[in-house]
């Protein structure tokens, strides 16, 4: 009688895909991967070069300190009132409340798109806590389903979005890897047809093409040239998991208190009232923690880990805290961004600050944990946050720290509020 076939060698169910059904989709993936990074290169080039302006010969030129509490404010407020008027009368109102949306943004209509573009860039430059990364995402899923439905029709109105999004993050960490990690996460709660590896195919595609094109035209690196993690021992896996926990609990304060902040923005109704009074609000954390706390946060991580040494624990702490609450008030008033590029602001302070109280916690340990807890809780985004902390350090022993870390740090979050709410105002779970 003949054996039954161990499961490992039993054949799968889901037949690959022949080579001739895959390759029609490498063309328009990798225009989408090209299209989507020039597109966030652009809107972030400008948006720094009015930056630049803005902060630097501006406030010179009328005699006032370029991170002045004075310029500060005056800064914000404007930022405020900037963006509240390109949401009140640009067509499209910059789309919908920024606190609705995630990285997997729907597609809007073409009118909606300058004003979020416009939005986007004025918030960037202007200072407010966010990044680019969900309104990048935004408008290049809208811009590909809309131009992929008329110049291709017979393709699958479904696939545009995935190949926007997929590119988009490719190009915002330089990496195809961080697009396919997302997609197949997003792929394990549906129906496939086929194997994953075919499913990925093009998503593949269009990330890499964008992280090249990024590549190959801003050279963006995420290493922070902290020193390597040597051979692991226990104080570094203790280590690891206290700081992505507490990382984890302090990120799910922002998270609990999130609806209950953009209830009290919503009751001044309007957006001329709602961002102004955000931006005097971020103006405040700002004068408290200082121009390190502004912006979305990724150069000011570089300036943290550059030399760990210059600020006290009590500093880090201080910066952690107020970046979180401005992330909080940024996202809740009505600005257009992401929450990832502060986030790992919040979490790099906070594990320099573990660094600083236990010099025996390695800096680029307590970073990479930080970072990695603090994602957890933001995003939700289980493989964006490992991704993203790993990337930071560049030290392949943490890799296996930062997954056991990541364990209590997903215990702590999972099954609660995420950091995203519905039109009615109640959090996503």
């Amino acid at each position: 009688m003949a054996q039954e076939p161990h499961a490992s060698q039993a054949p799968s169910t889901a037949p690959t895909a022949p080579a001739r059904s895959l390759l029609p989709f490498i063309l328009p993936a990798a225009v989408v991967g090209v299209g989507a990074s020039l597109a966030f290169i652009g809107v972030s080039a400008v948006a720094e070069q009015l930056q630049r302006v803005l902060w630097g010969p501006l406030p010179g030129a009328l005699g006032v300190g370029p991170y002045s509490v004075l310029w500060i404010f005056v800064m914000l407020v404007a930022t405020g009132i900037a963006v509240g008027l390109v949401v009140w009368k640009v067509p499209g109102h910059a789309g919908p409340d920024p606190a609705t949306v995630g990285l997997n943004a729907p597609a809007m209509a073409p009118v909606v798109l300058p004003g979020l573009v416009l939005a986007t860039g004025l918030m960037l430059a202007g200072g407010p806590s966010l990044g680019p990364e969900n309104p990048i995402i935004a408008v290049n899923v809208s811009l590909a389903a809309w131009l992929g439905a008329r110049l291709m029709p017979r393709t699958p109105g479904s696939l545009w979005p995935v190949l926007a999004e997929s590119a988009t993050i490719g190009a915002l960490f330089g990496t195809p890897v961080a697009a396919a990690l997302v997609i197949s996460e997003a792929l394990a709660g549906r129906p496939m047809r086929g194997r994953l590896w075919d499913n990925l195919f093009a998503p593949l595609t269009a990330g890499a093409c964008g992280a090249i094109t990024t590549t190959l035209v801003s050279h963006p690196t995420f290493d922070l040239g902290l020193p390597p993690l040597g051979h692991p021992d226990a104080k570094d896996v203790l280590a690891a998991l206290v700081t992505a926990s507490a990382a984890a609990l302090l990120g799910m304060c922002a998270v609990y208190a999130f609806p209950y902040v953009h209830a009290a923005f919503r009751r001044l109704r309007h957006p001329m009232l709602m961002l102004p009074a955000g931006g005097v609000v971020l103006a405040a954390l700002g004068a408290l923690g200082g121009r390190l706390t502004l912006f979305k946060g990724l150069s000011e991580v570089g300036e943290l880990a550059h030399d760990p040494a210059a600020w006290s624990a009590g500093q880090f702490a201080v910066m952690a805290v107020v970046k979180l609450a401005a992330l909080l008030v940024a996202a809740s008033c009505g600005f257009r961004g992401g929450r990832i590029f502060p986030a790992v602001f919040v979490g790099a302070a906070l594990g320099l600050c573990a660094h600083a109280l236990v010099p025996a916690v390695h800096p680029a340990l307590g970073v990479a944990t930080g970072v990695l807890g603090m994602l957890l809780a933001v995003t939700r985004q289980g493989w964006v946050s490992l991704f993203t902390a790993a990337a930071l350090v560049a030290s392949p022993a943490i890799l296996a720290l930062l997954c056991i870390a990541s364990l209590p740090a997903w215990l702590l979050v999972t099954g609660r509020p995420q950091m995203q709410l519905r039109e009615d105002g109640t959090p996503l779970r």
